[in-house]
Protein backbone atom coordinates (compact mmCIF):
# COMPACT_ATOMS: atom_id res chain seq x y z
CA UNK A 1 0.00 0.00 0.00
CA UNK A 2 2.86 2.39 0.81
CA UNK A 3 5.87 2.99 -1.41
CA UNK A 4 9.29 3.30 0.24
CA UNK A 5 11.34 2.92 -2.94
CA UNK A 6 12.07 6.63 -3.26
CA UNK A 7 11.87 9.72 -1.08
CA UNK A 8 11.97 13.49 -1.55
CA UNK A 9 15.34 15.20 -1.97
CA UNK A 10 16.23 17.09 1.23
CA UNK A 11 19.50 18.68 0.13
CA UNK A 12 17.98 22.09 -0.61
CA UNK A 13 15.99 22.18 2.61
CA UNK A 14 17.31 23.13 6.04
CA UNK A 15 17.55 19.45 7.04
CA UNK A 16 20.10 19.13 9.85
CA UNK A 17 21.88 16.11 8.42
CA UNK A 18 22.55 17.91 5.14
CA UNK A 19 23.08 21.46 6.37
CA UNK A 20 25.80 20.38 8.83
CA UNK A 21 27.72 18.08 6.51
CA UNK A 22 30.67 20.37 5.88
CA UNK A 23 30.92 21.42 9.52
CA UNK A 24 30.88 17.84 10.79
CA UNK A 25 32.66 15.93 8.05
CA UNK A 26 34.76 18.58 6.33
CA UNK A 27 32.99 18.08 3.00
CA UNK A 28 29.53 18.05 1.44
CA UNK A 29 30.56 15.02 -0.62
CA UNK A 30 29.14 12.51 1.85
CA UNK A 31 25.81 10.76 2.16
CA UNK A 32 24.67 11.72 5.68
CA UNK A 33 23.52 8.68 7.66
CA UNK A 34 23.98 9.96 11.19
CA UNK A 35 21.19 12.01 12.83
CA UNK A 36 18.20 9.81 13.71
CA UNK A 37 15.47 11.00 11.41
CA UNK A 38 14.42 9.26 8.19
CA UNK A 39 15.09 10.00 4.57
CA UNK A 40 11.60 8.62 4.02
CA UNK A 41 8.58 10.81 3.35
CA UNK A 42 6.48 11.71 6.38
CA UNK A 43 3.12 9.90 5.94
CA UNK A 44 0.56 11.55 3.69
CA UNK A 45 -2.19 11.23 6.30
CA UNK A 46 -0.14 13.42 8.64
CA UNK A 47 0.57 16.07 6.01
CA UNK A 48 -3.06 16.10 4.86
CA UNK A 49 -4.27 16.68 8.42
CA UNK A 50 -1.88 19.63 8.75
CA UNK A 51 -3.05 20.99 5.40
CA UNK A 52 -6.66 20.78 6.53
CA UNK A 53 -5.86 22.74 9.71
CA UNK A 54 -4.17 25.45 7.64
CA UNK A 55 -7.47 26.19 5.93
CA UNK A 56 -8.24 28.15 9.08
CA UNK A 57 -6.40 31.48 8.70
CA UNK A 58 -5.31 31.92 12.31
CA UNK A 59 -2.42 29.97 13.81
CA UNK A 60 -2.17 31.19 17.39
CA UNK A 61 -1.71 29.78 20.87
CA UNK A 62 -3.65 26.58 21.45
CA UNK A 63 -3.88 23.98 24.18
CA UNK A 64 -2.97 20.38 23.40
CA UNK A 65 -6.41 18.93 22.63
CA UNK A 66 -7.53 16.01 24.76
CA UNK A 67 -8.20 14.14 21.51
CA UNK A 68 -4.46 14.20 20.68
CA UNK A 69 -3.36 12.73 23.99
CA UNK A 70 -6.26 10.29 23.94
CA UNK A 71 -5.11 9.08 20.52
CA UNK A 72 -1.69 8.35 22.04
CA UNK A 73 -3.28 6.64 25.03
CA UNK A 74 -5.31 4.35 22.77
CA UNK A 75 -2.22 3.59 20.68
CA UNK A 76 -0.12 2.67 23.71
CA UNK A 77 -2.90 0.47 25.08
CA UNK A 78 -3.41 -1.36 21.78
CA UNK A 79 0.20 -1.61 20.65
CA UNK A 80 2.02 -2.08 23.96
CA UNK A 81 -0.56 -2.98 26.61
CA UNK A 82 0.33 0.16 28.56
CA UNK A 83 -2.55 2.10 30.13
CA UNK A 84 -2.45 5.51 31.80
CA UNK A 85 -4.78 8.45 32.33
CA UNK A 86 -4.93 11.84 30.68
CA UNK A 87 -4.14 13.50 34.01
CA UNK A 88 -0.82 11.61 34.22
CA UNK A 89 0.53 13.12 30.97
CA UNK A 90 2.75 16.12 30.25
CA UNK A 91 3.41 17.70 26.88
CA UNK A 92 7.07 18.01 25.91
CA UNK A 93 8.81 19.14 22.74
CA UNK A 94 11.48 16.44 23.10
CA UNK A 95 12.58 13.45 25.15
CA UNK A 96 15.92 15.12 25.88
CA UNK A 97 14.16 18.14 27.36
CA UNK A 98 12.00 15.82 29.47
CA UNK A 99 15.11 14.00 30.65
CA UNK A 100 16.69 17.24 31.83
CA UNK A 101 13.55 18.15 33.75
CA UNK A 102 13.58 14.72 35.41
CA UNK A 103 17.21 15.16 36.45
CA UNK A 104 16.34 18.58 37.95
CA UNK A 105 13.26 17.19 39.69
CA UNK A 106 14.70 14.06 41.27
CA UNK A 107 18.33 14.86 42.06
CA UNK A 108 20.51 17.65 43.40
CA UNK A 109 23.91 18.87 42.28
CA UNK A 110 26.55 16.27 43.09
CA UNK A 111 24.08 13.40 43.42
CA UNK A 112 24.38 10.33 41.21
CA UNK A 113 22.59 9.57 37.95
CA UNK A 114 23.16 6.21 36.24
CA UNK A 115 23.57 5.81 32.47
CA UNK A 116 24.19 2.52 30.66
CA UNK A 117 26.83 3.00 28.01
CA UNK A 118 27.31 2.98 25.07
CA UNK A 119 24.26 5.22 24.88
CA UNK A 120 22.75 8.18 23.04
CA UNK A 121 25.11 11.07 23.97
CA UNK A 122 22.49 13.43 25.55
CA UNK A 123 22.09 10.86 28.33
CA UNK A 124 25.47 11.69 29.80
CA UNK A 125 25.62 15.28 28.52
CA UNK A 126 22.37 16.09 30.34
CA UNK A 127 23.75 14.70 33.59
CA UNK A 128 27.04 16.60 33.37
CA UNK A 129 25.45 19.87 32.20
CA UNK A 130 23.34 19.87 35.36
CA UNK A 131 26.36 19.17 37.59
CA UNK A 132 25.20 15.75 38.73
CA UNK A 133 27.56 12.87 39.33
CA UNK A 134 27.69 10.66 36.24
CA UNK A 135 27.62 6.95 37.12
CA UNK A 136 28.43 4.71 34.17
CA UNK A 137 27.05 1.19 34.21
CA UNK A 138 28.41 -0.21 30.90
CA UNK A 139 26.44 -2.90 29.13
CA UNK A 140 28.03 -6.33 28.85
CA UNK A 141 29.03 -7.30 25.31
CA UNK A 142 29.47 -10.97 24.42
CA UNK A 143 31.37 -12.68 21.59
CA UNK A 144 28.21 -12.87 19.46
CA UNK A 145 27.92 -9.10 19.53
CA UNK A 146 24.92 -9.13 21.89
CA UNK A 147 24.47 -6.68 24.74
CA UNK A 148 22.94 -7.24 28.19
CA UNK A 149 22.73 -5.34 31.47
CA UNK A 150 25.63 -5.75 33.89
CA UNK A 151 23.66 -6.17 37.10
CA UNK A 152 26.66 -6.89 39.33
CA UNK A 153 28.39 -3.72 38.15
CA UNK A 154 25.20 -1.73 38.72
CA UNK A 155 24.85 -2.96 42.29
CA UNK A 156 28.47 -2.13 43.04
CA UNK A 157 28.13 1.50 41.95
CA UNK A 158 25.00 2.48 43.85
CA UNK A 159 25.24 4.43 47.10
CA UNK A 160 22.87 6.56 49.20
CA UNK A 161 23.41 9.53 46.87
CA UNK A 162 22.34 7.65 43.73
CA UNK A 163 18.97 9.12 42.80
CA UNK A 164 18.10 8.37 39.19
CA UNK A 165 18.64 5.81 36.42
CA UNK A 166 18.23 6.82 32.77
CA UNK A 167 16.94 3.79 30.87
CA UNK A 168 17.09 3.63 27.07
CA UNK A 169 14.43 1.13 26.00
CA UNK A 170 14.66 0.02 23.21
CA UNK A 171 18.32 0.86 23.32
CA UNK A 172 20.08 3.39 21.11
CA UNK A 173 22.62 2.58 19.68
CA UNK A 174 22.87 -1.18 20.31
CA UNK A 175 19.34 -2.00 19.11
CA UNK A 176 18.29 -4.20 22.04
CA UNK A 177 14.67 -4.77 23.06
CA UNK A 178 14.98 -5.52 26.74
CA UNK A 179 13.17 -8.67 27.83
CA UNK A 180 10.70 -8.46 30.71
CA UNK A 181 13.02 -10.37 33.06
CA UNK A 182 15.91 -8.01 32.22
CA UNK A 183 13.78 -4.99 33.06
CA UNK A 184 12.56 -6.66 36.23
CA UNK A 185 16.17 -7.06 37.39
CA UNK A 186 16.65 -3.29 36.99
CA UNK A 187 13.34 -2.61 38.73
CA UNK A 188 14.23 -4.76 41.73
CA UNK A 189 17.48 -2.90 42.32
CA UNK A 190 15.87 0.52 41.91
CA UNK A 191 13.01 -0.35 44.28
CA UNK A 192 15.49 -1.55 46.90
CA UNK A 193 17.57 1.63 46.64
CA UNK A 194 14.86 4.30 46.16
CA UNK A 195 16.11 5.12 42.66
CA UNK A 196 13.79 6.81 40.16
CA UNK A 197 13.82 5.46 36.58
CA UNK A 198 13.42 7.76 33.58
CA UNK A 199 12.52 5.46 30.67
CA UNK A 200 13.21 6.84 27.20
CA UNK A 201 10.91 4.69 25.08
CA UNK A 202 10.88 6.85 21.94
CA UNK A 203 11.86 3.86 19.75
CA UNK A 204 9.18 1.55 21.16
CA UNK A 205 7.19 1.37 17.90
CA UNK A 206 10.24 0.38 15.86
CA UNK A 207 10.58 -3.18 17.11
CA UNK A 208 11.12 -6.14 14.76
CA UNK A 209 9.27 -9.44 15.13
CA UNK A 210 9.41 -11.66 17.15
CA UNK A 211 10.67 -9.13 19.69
CA UNK A 212 8.15 -7.25 21.83
CA UNK A 213 8.60 -4.00 23.69
CA UNK A 214 7.70 -4.04 27.38
CA UNK A 215 7.01 -0.56 28.78
CA UNK A 216 9.01 -0.29 32.00
CA UNK A 217 6.11 1.31 33.88
CA UNK A 218 3.87 -1.66 33.02
CA UNK A 219 5.90 -3.94 35.30
CA UNK A 220 4.45 -4.64 38.74
CA UNK A 221 5.19 -1.67 41.07
CA UNK A 222 7.31 0.08 38.42
CA UNK A 223 4.85 2.95 37.96
CA UNK A 224 5.59 3.96 41.55
CA UNK A 225 9.18 4.89 40.71
CA UNK A 226 9.22 5.70 37.01
CA UNK A 227 8.54 8.20 34.24
CA UNK A 228 7.95 7.20 30.61
CA UNK A 229 8.89 9.40 27.64
CA UNK A 230 7.12 8.52 24.37
CA UNK A 231 6.27 10.17 21.06
CA UNK A 232 5.77 10.05 17.30
CA UNK A 233 9.04 11.62 16.15
CA UNK A 234 10.90 8.42 15.34
CA UNK A 235 7.93 6.22 14.41
CA UNK A 236 6.49 8.48 11.70
CA UNK A 237 9.47 10.71 10.80
CA UNK A 238 7.96 13.71 12.54
CA UNK A 239 10.90 15.06 14.57
CA UNK A 240 10.35 18.48 13.00
CA UNK A 241 6.95 18.76 14.68
CA UNK A 242 8.74 18.66 18.06
CA UNK A 243 6.06 16.97 20.14
CA UNK A 244 6.24 14.11 22.62
CA UNK A 245 4.82 13.32 26.04
CA UNK A 246 5.87 12.19 29.49
CA UNK A 247 3.76 9.87 31.62
CA UNK A 248 4.20 10.12 35.41
CA UNK A 249 1.72 7.91 37.23
CA UNK A 250 2.79 8.15 40.86
CA UNK A 251 1.17 11.24 42.42
CA UNK A 252 4.21 12.28 44.44
CA UNK A 253 6.56 11.95 41.47
CA UNK A 254 4.02 13.73 39.29
CA UNK A 255 3.99 16.76 41.58
CA UNK A 256 7.78 16.85 41.87
CA UNK A 257 8.19 16.60 38.12
CA UNK A 258 5.51 19.27 37.59
CA UNK A 259 7.35 21.72 39.84
CA UNK A 260 10.56 21.46 37.79
CA UNK A 261 8.58 21.33 34.54
CA UNK A 262 6.78 24.59 35.25
CA UNK A 263 10.05 26.41 35.98
CA UNK A 264 11.06 25.77 32.35
CA UNK A 265 7.69 26.92 30.91
CA UNK A 266 7.04 24.32 28.22
CA UNK A 267 3.62 25.86 27.49
CA UNK A 268 1.51 23.77 25.08
CA UNK A 269 3.61 23.47 21.94
CA UNK A 270 2.58 24.30 18.39
CA UNK A 271 -0.84 24.10 16.75
CA UNK A 272 0.30 22.10 13.73
CA UNK A 273 2.19 19.68 15.97
CA UNK A 274 -1.00 18.85 17.86
CA UNK A 275 -2.76 18.02 14.60
CA UNK A 276 0.11 15.95 13.22
CA UNK A 277 0.56 14.04 16.49
CA UNK A 278 -3.11 13.05 16.62
CA UNK A 279 -3.25 12.06 12.94
CA UNK A 280 -0.22 9.80 13.27
CA UNK A 281 -1.69 7.86 16.17
CA UNK A 282 -5.16 7.63 14.63
CA UNK A 283 -4.14 6.56 11.13
CA UNK A 284 -0.60 5.18 11.37
CA UNK A 285 -0.97 1.47 12.15
CA UNK A 286 -0.79 0.08 8.62
CA UNK A 287 1.91 2.54 7.55
CA UNK A 288 4.10 1.57 10.49
CA UNK A 289 3.74 -2.14 9.81
CA UNK A 290 4.93 -1.63 6.24
CA UNK A 291 7.68 0.76 7.34
CA UNK A 292 9.12 -1.84 9.72
CA UNK A 293 9.16 -4.41 6.91
CA UNK A 294 11.02 -1.95 4.69
CA UNK A 295 13.52 -1.00 7.40
CA UNK A 296 14.31 -4.61 8.18
CA UNK A 297 15.04 -5.29 4.52
CA UNK A 298 17.49 -2.39 4.60
CA UNK A 299 19.12 -3.84 7.71
CA UNK A 300 19.42 -7.25 6.02
CA UNK A 301 21.18 -5.66 3.05
CA UNK A 302 23.72 -4.10 5.38
CA UNK A 303 24.16 -7.31 7.35
CA UNK A 304 24.68 -9.28 4.12
CA UNK A 305 27.43 -6.87 3.09
CA UNK A 306 29.06 -7.18 6.51
CA UNK A 307 29.11 -10.98 6.18
CA UNK A 308 30.88 -10.64 2.83
CA UNK A 309 33.53 -8.42 4.44
CA UNK A 310 33.55 -9.95 7.91
CA UNK A 311 37.30 -9.54 8.19
CA UNK A 312 36.56 -5.81 8.60
CA UNK A 313 33.07 -5.22 9.97
CA UNK A 314 30.24 -6.89 11.85
CA UNK A 315 26.71 -5.56 12.31
CA UNK A 316 25.39 -5.93 15.84
CA UNK A 317 22.22 -8.09 15.80
CA UNK A 318 19.29 -5.68 15.79
CA UNK A 319 15.94 -6.04 17.53
CA UNK A 320 14.69 -2.46 17.27
CA UNK A 321 15.40 1.06 15.93
CA UNK A 322 16.75 1.95 12.50
CA UNK A 323 20.29 2.52 13.74
CA UNK A 324 22.93 -0.07 12.89
CA UNK A 325 25.75 -0.44 15.42
CA UNK A 326 28.72 -1.55 13.34
CA UNK A 327 31.71 -3.23 14.96
CA UNK A 328 34.77 -2.10 12.99
CA UNK A 329 37.45 -3.07 15.51
CA UNK A 330 38.88 -5.72 13.18
CA UNK A 331 40.00 -2.91 10.87
CA UNK A 332 42.62 -1.99 13.45
CA UNK A 333 42.07 1.75 13.10
CA UNK A 334 42.01 4.42 15.76
CA UNK A 335 38.67 6.19 16.09
CA UNK A 336 39.75 9.24 14.10
CA UNK A 337 41.16 7.12 11.27
CA UNK A 338 38.03 4.94 11.29
CA UNK A 339 35.84 8.00 10.89
CA UNK A 340 38.07 9.21 8.04
CA UNK A 341 37.73 5.86 6.29
CA UNK A 342 33.97 6.22 6.13
CA UNK A 343 34.13 9.88 5.08
CA UNK A 344 36.90 9.68 2.48
CA UNK A 345 36.68 6.12 1.22
CA UNK A 346 32.97 5.30 1.54
CA UNK A 347 31.77 8.91 1.32
CA UNK A 348 29.36 8.28 4.17
CA UNK A 349 28.78 10.47 7.20
CA UNK A 350 28.18 8.23 10.24
CA UNK A 351 28.19 8.79 14.00
CA UNK A 352 31.51 7.84 15.55
CA UNK A 353 30.97 5.11 18.14
CA UNK A 354 33.24 6.84 20.63
CA UNK A 355 30.66 9.65 20.96
CA UNK A 356 28.38 7.14 22.72
CA UNK A 357 30.97 6.55 25.44
CA UNK A 358 34.37 4.88 25.48
CA UNK A 359 32.63 1.52 25.10
CA UNK A 360 31.91 2.67 21.53
CA UNK A 361 35.62 2.62 20.60
CA UNK A 362 35.97 0.97 17.20
CA UNK A 363 32.24 1.19 16.39
CA UNK A 364 30.21 3.37 14.04
CA UNK A 365 26.45 4.05 13.95
CA UNK A 366 24.64 4.07 10.61
CA UNK A 367 21.05 5.22 10.10
CA UNK A 368 19.39 2.88 7.58
CA UNK A 369 15.99 4.62 7.62
CA UNK A 370 16.18 5.59 3.98
CA UNK A 371 14.41 4.77 0.75
CA UNK A 372 15.31 1.59 -1.15
CA UNK A 373 17.07 3.68 -3.79
CA UNK A 374 19.21 5.48 -1.23
CA UNK A 375 20.00 2.25 0.62
CA UNK A 376 21.32 0.74 -2.59
CA UNK A 377 23.59 3.77 -2.99
CA UNK A 378 24.84 3.49 0.59
CA UNK A 379 25.56 -0.23 0.21
CA UNK A 380 27.42 0.34 -3.08
CA UNK A 381 29.61 3.07 -1.62
CA UNK A 382 30.47 1.04 1.46
CA UNK A 383 31.11 -2.07 -0.63
CA UNK A 384 33.53 -0.18 -2.88
CA UNK A 385 35.44 1.15 0.12
CA UNK A 386 35.71 -2.28 1.75
CA UNK A 387 36.69 -3.90 -1.53
CA UNK A 388 39.48 -1.36 -2.04
CA UNK A 389 40.71 -1.93 1.51
CA UNK A 390 40.77 -5.68 0.91
CA UNK A 391 42.86 -5.17 -2.26
CA UNK A 392 45.29 -2.89 -0.41
CA UNK A 393 45.90 -5.59 2.17
CA UNK A 394 46.35 -8.49 -0.27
Amino acid sequence: MYDFRYSANREKTNAEKYTLREELFGTIDVEPVWVADMDINTPTFVLEAVGERLKHPIVGYEEVPESAFNAQREWMKEQHGFEFSLEEMFYSHSVVASMSVAIEAFSKEGEGVIVQTPVYPPFFHSVMNLDRKLIKNPLKHNSNGEYTFDIDDLKSKIDKNTKLLLLCSPHNPVGRVWKREELESILEICLQNDIIVFADEIHSDLVYSPNKHTPFASLKNAAEISLTAIGVGKSFNMAGFAMSSVVVQNKNLHERFKKAYERVHFAQGAVLSHVAFEAAYKHGKKWLIELREHLYLNYQELDKLALEYNEFIKVTPIEATYLAWIDCRAMGLRDKALREFFIKEAKLGLNAGISFGREGHGFMRLNFAVSSAKMSKIIKQLENALQNRRKQLE
